[in-house]
């Protein structure tokens, strides 16, 4: 059990996402919630021509998250995360619609794909810890009935996530195999973070 000490210091998350601040208040963390505002497409266009791997894409990104944010809250721990997945050689990023969200479960239906989770701790500017988690997904083969029923019953909330799934409610139904942390498939490495965070001073077992 994890419980939150009067550090007096913030934890900030540099996201906007619900799953993210949901799983790590839930532990026990009280964060403050500040989005980053950096240009995801041109980070990954520019590694994509160095040919750097997914998994160096999602600490970039993490990276670059918590740096930019943490010039607004300087002495907090700035916590930045990114996802990034890959199947066959291909980037999956977060579908911009439902249309979009179909094809990309069309592709990965019936495939194994692997998710990298990467997070990225900043204080004053400076990276003091980051870490990177991955795991291997298998979709089973379900028909196009079921796909068009679990798009209708999760609407917009399936543009939430890189995959178009959501493991913690009806996305469980879309896999065969999961090898790998909930916690990272959801998108952040919780346990990891809760050390560092414990070895800080922040939380207490």
């Amino acid at each position: 059990m994890h419980d939150l000490l009067d550090t007096g210091m913030s934890v900030v998350l540099a996201s906007a996402s619900l799953s993210r601040a949901t799983v790590i208040r839930n532990a026990g963390v009280n964060i403050v919630q500040d989005a980053a505002d950096i240009d995801e497409d041109a980070v990954k266009e520019s590694m994509r021509r160095l040919d750097h791997t997914a998994a160096d894409v999602a600490h970039q990104l993490a990276e670059d998250k918590a740096l930019a944010v943490s010039v607004r809250h300087p002495g907090s721990l700035v916590i930045g995360a990114d996802q990034m997945l890959q199947c066959g050689g291909v980037w999956f990023d977060k579908p911009v619609d439902r249309d979009h969200a179909r094809g990309h479960l069309q592709a990965l239906r019936g495939r194994e794909h692997e998710l990298f989770a990467a997070v990225c701790i900043v204080r004053d500017g400076e990276c003091v810890w980051r870490h990177l988690e991955s795991a291997r997904m298998t979709m089973r083969p379900f028909s196009d009935d079921f796909l068009d029923s679990y798009l209708a019953s999760v609407g917009d909330d399936v543009c939430r996530s890189v995959g178009a799934y959501q493991l913690e409610g009806l996305g469980a139904q879309l896999f065969a195999r999961i090898e790998g942390d909930f916690f990272t498939i959801l998108g952040l490495p919780l346990l990891a973070v809760l050390g560092f965070l414990s070895n800080e001073g922040i939380v207490k077992r």
